[in-house]
């Protein structure tokens, strides 16, 4: 038995016992989204799905009872405030046994997601982490980004994958006890990488499931002011941390030429190649290179850690 299948064996081995809660953060500027957002998430199949609202310097609309909620005095990324969610559960969210992560601009359109992943996680105990599908609420187009694989031609079709879309996914919560928590110094961009590659490396299983929906609305990531950079600046750090020493070089140099080949506006070059250099020159935390056999795993799912 894997180390993962021991630790989940003491959970919840029924469905209907399998208790799920949900984070959400807001920064208090789409009241009318989180409130729908919050009502499709009570109107779930089966037990309740706890809930835990964070503003992130922000104050929050009135909520539901019984949700747990904090405002912090400044907003500390999506990353570092969707710690702040885990914990309200409390320590690793120990309260629950595993949290979904969801867009406060997202919904969940069907009434089933809950029962689908407390089916998935307790099919299956190596199972850590579920990425959902997001799709447009008008058009129900899944955008190629939203796959979560090389191979994203087809997005109705689930299979093992090597990351998760950080707004729409559902992580167990023994993998944040095994494996960390989000890295909070990301800010945003390519947190959701570095916890699936630590999780995988612990021995647990990330899933992407078409059939469990998240619709939100298209929109392009480019959006954000800091985009690039820190596109460029993450990229860096989570080769840093996490690869052994001789990939470092060739997965940071095959993203180097891809950013090149799509040829970036001089502006965005020029941000890119900021958060390229801020990489190497600042701080990305503790290095913990995954085993030469995660390397091996990520390569037979069809994702070498190389691009």
């Amino acid at each position: 038995m894997t180390a993962p299948a021991a630790a989940a064996g003491a959970a919840a081995t029924r469905p209907e016992e399998f208790r799920l809660g949900a984070v959400i953060i807001t920064m208090g500027n789409r009241p009318a989204e989180l409130n729908a957002l919050i009502e499709s998430v009570l109107a779930q199949q089966g037990p309740a799905v706890e809930l835990a609202v964070v503003g992130q310097g922000a104050a929050l609309p009135p909520l539901p009872a019984g949700v747990r909620s904090v405002e912090l005095p400044e907003n500390v990324g999506i990353p570092g405030g969707r710690n702040v969610g885990i914990e309200l559960f409390g320590p690793n969210g120990r309260d629950v046994d595993a949290v979904l992560f969801l867009d406060d601009d997202g919904l969940l359109p069907g009434t089933d997601s809950a029962r689908l992943l407390r089916e998935a996680f307790t099919a299956d105990p190596g199972l850590g982490i579920v990425s959902f599908r997001i799709a447009d609420p008008e058009t129900g187009v899944t955008q190629r980004r939203h796959v979560p694989r090389l191979r994203a031609s087809d997005p109705l079709r689930s299979s093992r994958v090597t990351t998760f879309l950080g707004g729409a996914s559902a992580v167990r919560c023994t993998v944040f006890e095994q494996a960390g928590q989000l890295p909070a110094e990301f800010f945003y961009a390519h947190e959701e990488t570095d916890l699936a590659w630590r999780a995988l490396d612990a021995g647990w299983s990330i899933d992407y499931r078409a059939d469990v929906v998240l619709h939100h609305p298209t929109t392009s990531p480019a959006r954000h002011a800091t985009f690039f950079h820190n596109v460029a600046r993450n990229r860096v750090w989570l080769a840093r941390r996490n690869l052994p020493a001789l990939f470092v070089p060739l997965y940071l140099g095959t993203w180097f030429l891809l950013t090149l080949a799509r040829r970036p506006s001089p502006e965005a070059l020029r941000a890119w190649v900021g958060g390229f250099r801020a990489g190497w020159s600042e701080p990305c935390g503790t290095r913990r290179p995954m085993r030469w056999r995660t390397v091996w795993r990520l390569t037979r799912l069809g994702r070498p850690p190389v691009i």
